[in-house]
């Protein structure tokens, strides 16, 4: 069986800024240059195949930024020299995300039959006050009405939610999931509002203008966020993603369970597996700079390593450990050539951070989860 290889393109623009947001993604007022752009997306996927030919494409995510701002002519051609220099398999997950204003909407029939068949919505609140202090151009109204037409144009439809937001209350949140629940399809990814450094928030954090619930509560939202949605057939199976049994989002599956993909596009990352070694790769981040190398090079790659073992059984952890199947010891050991310290293994069971599925895997349980750092660097110690 030949293992699953995915494809992440990145689109870094962003009609606006999220003051919480620390990712790759810029403003352009004055517009881009779109088909411009489109031929160094498809300059990279040909050079990117050159390098690992023959690949059976499982998954497509159009990441962001906010991918909802392209063309649907321009996911089209991307899917198109996907499928031409690899291989896109019959009934491979693609999947978009997309902001839930009616401008972005109005282009879901068209990313619809360009191929996406999932679609992720930045949904972020259902509270008109929370959208607002997130930064975000929709209203509660909006998002609701996007989803419903999402609902009806992608066989496959995810949301996201943030909580622990300032002076949220578990009562509060409580109803809002629940509310959520009733208009997700069969997947929610819920995530906690983390003060990322040197964002706005952090910024306004540090002037004392900015506080989010002290650690317990959150781990009371946490605990809670993951029976609700349990409780209503949406049970965790990673850390901040929900689905029914069936519907995960098979590429982000791709990253937890450390498989192969290739990232394309300005600030995207990647992982080739080349013969018995592991590659870890970046794309330059500026826009306009990862436009130029393309057009001069082939490819806008400003990091190419191969990983150590150590590095490799390292990563391999942490990623694995975020799924509620956890890791596959045999696997880790194949990977870094090393085995995990029983002793250490007996401690964080001892002290309720990880259980084992098995002899052959290991998992945190929800209390680990909450530090899922420390534990994999006690592991991997």
């Amino acid at each position: 069986m030949t293992e699953p290889f995915g494809v992440y393109v990145h689109w870094p623009f962003c009609a606006a800024k999220c003051p919480y947001c620390d990712f790759n993604s810029h403003v352009r007022h004055g517009g881009i240059d779109e088909a411009r752009f489109t031929a160094a997306y498809l300059k990279e996927i040909a050079t990117t195949a050159e390098r690992i030919p023959g690949r059976r494409v499982s998954s497509v995510f159009f990441g962001g930024g906010t991918p909802s701002l392209m063309k649907p002519a321009t996911v089209s051609a991307i899917l198109e020299a996907i499928a031409r220099h690899w291989t896109l398999e019959d009934g491979a997950e693609v999947s978009l995300e997309a902001n839930p204003n009616s401008a972005d909407a109005e282009n879901f029939s068209g990313y619809r039959a360009a191929g996406v068949n999932r679609l992720s919505l930045g949904v972020q609140s259902l509270n008109d006050v929370d959208l607002k202090f997130l930064g975000r151009l929709h209203d509660a109204n909006e998002a609701l009405g996007a989803i419903e037409l999402a609902r009806k144009t992608f066989p496959r439809l995810s949301f996201d939610l943030i909580y622990a937001r300032p002076d949220q209350t578990l009562a509060a949140w409580t109803r809002e999931l629940e509310r959520a629940i009733g208009y997700a399809a069969d997947h929610l990814s819920l995530y906690q509002l983390t003060i990322e450094p040197e964002t706005p928030f952090a910024r306004l954090r540090a002037a004392g203008k900015l506080s989010v619930p002290p650690d317990d509560r959150a781990a009371d939202l946490y605990t809670a966020t993951a029976e609700i949605c349990a409780a209503n057939g949406l049970p965790g199976y990673e850390i901040s993603n929900h689905a029914a049994p069936g519907a995960e989002c098979r590429h982000n599956l791709l990253y937890w369970r450390y498989g192969e993909y290739a990232g394309i596009g300005a600030g995207a990352h990647g992982r080739l597996i080349e013969g018995p070694t592991r590659t870890a790769t970046a794309t330059e981040p500026n826009p306009e700079r990862w436009l130029d190398l393309v057009e001069r090079h082939g490819h806008g790659r400003i990091a190419d390593e191969v990983l150590t073992a150590e590095e490799v059984g390292d990563e391999f952890l942490l990623m694995g450990l975020r799924l509620a199947e956890g890791v596959d010891l045999a696997r880790f050991e194949l990977l870094s050539g090393r085995t995990l310290s029983p002793s250490r293994r007996a401690d964080l069971i001892a002290h309720g951070l990880v259980e084992e599925l098995g002899p052959a895997r290991l998992r945190t349980t929800p209390a680990g989860a909450l530090v899922l750092d420390a534990v994999v660097a006690d592991l991997a110690a």
